[in-house]
């Protein structure tokens, strides 16, 4: 199979590196692992990152194939037990930023509806809001819109599978480019992991790390009151968006 990354492209998406782990900027339309179909995937490069090591990291968490954003990576065999506890434990926070179409009817607040995932007449399967499902919370805030459109920051306290695409879509605000959950196919997903924070190590502050959104999602960001260089700038100072 062709490879479609160099390694000076996969290593010029990382965000953070230390002793124990690795941010990468995931591109959207790259699935994390290989799937039963094969096809490209982002572990397929992580041998261009070993940095002297011996062995390539390995995949702390997941995300889906057409989310962008930060991805951690751990270094080592001991380094992954340290993150899975701390991913385990709900002690990483996580930022998502959406673009929605519609509004919530307020303009932050808590989504508490259990997941439980169904297979399709076609051989696939989606996710569905189910009280026999997995306890599944997302807490969201309205960041800026347009008449049709919404820039939501979404912080997930669960890590059930399309937790956030699912709970949006509850609320009326189905993701642009989410065809699975309510969107038309004229756009890639608007979903994207913004910056993510880890207790990592117990004498030093959190290591956070904060991921440019992508640049498909530029042109709806900005119409909905987004501003590259102050937001970036709030995150090199350690401000909240």
């Amino acid at each position: 199979m062709r490879s479609i990354l160099t390694a000076a492209q996969i290593e010029a998406r990382l965000l953070y590196r230390d002793g124990l782990m690795l941010v990468l900027d995931k591109p959207a339309g790259l699935a994390v692992h290989a799937g039963p179909g094969g096809g490209d995937n982002l572990e397929r490069y992580f041998s261009f990152l070993r940095f002297g090591l011996p062995r390539p990291p390995a995949l702390a968490h997941r995300l889906d194939r057409d989310t962008s954003g930060c991805l951690v990576l751990g270094r080592h065999p001991k380094a992954l037990r340290k993150l899975g506890k701390l991913f385990q434990e709900g002690k990483v926070e996580k930022v998502y930023w959406a673009v929605a179409r519609g509004r919530p009817q307020q303009a932050e607040g808590r989504v508490d509806m259990p997941l439980k995932k169904l297979s399709t007449r076609n051989g696939g399967w989606h996710m569905v809001v189910a009280e026999d499902g997995q306890h599944a919370v997302t807490d969201y805030r309205l960041l800026g819109g347009t008449e049709e459109l919404s820039w939501i920051e979404c912080r997930p306290r669960t890590g059930r599978t399309h937790q956030i695409r699912v709970h949006l879509a509850s609320l009326g605000c189905p993701i642009l480019g989410d065809t699975q959950y309510g969107e038309t196919p004229q756009q890639p997903l608007h979903l994207h992991s913004r910056s993510i924070t880890l207790p990592l190590y117990p004498s030093r502050a959190p290591v956070s790390v904060t991921a440019p959104p992508p640049a498909h999602m530029l042109a709806a960001l900005t119409a909905c009151g987004y501003s590259q260089q102050q937001h970036e700038q709030q995150a090199q100072a350690g401000g909240t968006a």
